[in-house]
């Protein structure tokens, strides 16, 4: 069973730090499609930041130079490093994974979306 549980979330000021964290199991870890997505109150899903089955990452261009996307594979755990962070960074965050074999990343976001996994999230909150 797939499992993703993101910690790390809070509530900062503008220009501040934080890091996300997503453990994962129930899967092939090194072997899928994973990233990070976030979604505010009234707005659509926006990928944050992803990785393909090839290793490359992309990021969002909301978040390009400021978020960090890494992973360390001996823990099957993602990070998001997120620096100077701005009012608009403020969303429910979500560490997602996409098993399916033909998965690819378009803006960010793991697709076919009807098989991506994701976890319960983690709130960020950033005032001005």
């Amino acid at each position: 069973q797939v499992q993703l549980v993101e910690s790390g979330g809070g509530s900062v000021q503008a220009g501040g730090s934080l890091r996300l964290s997503c453990v994962a199991s129930g899967y092939s870890y090194s072997k899928s499609c994973m990233g990070w997505y976030r979604q505010a109150p009234g707005k659509v899903r926006e990928g944050v930041a992803a990785i393909d089955r090839d290793g490359v990452i992309t990021y969002g261009d909301s978040v390009k130079g400021r978020f960090t996307f890494s992973q360390d594979n001996a823990k099957n755990t993602l990070y998001l490093q997120m620096n100077d962070l701005k009012p608009e960074d403020t969303a429910m965050y979500y560490c997602a994974a996409n098993l399916v074999d033909s998965s690819h990343v378009y803006g960010a976001y793991c697709y076919p979306a009807g098989s991506t996994y994701h976890g319960q999230g983690t709130q960020v909150t950033v005032s001005s």
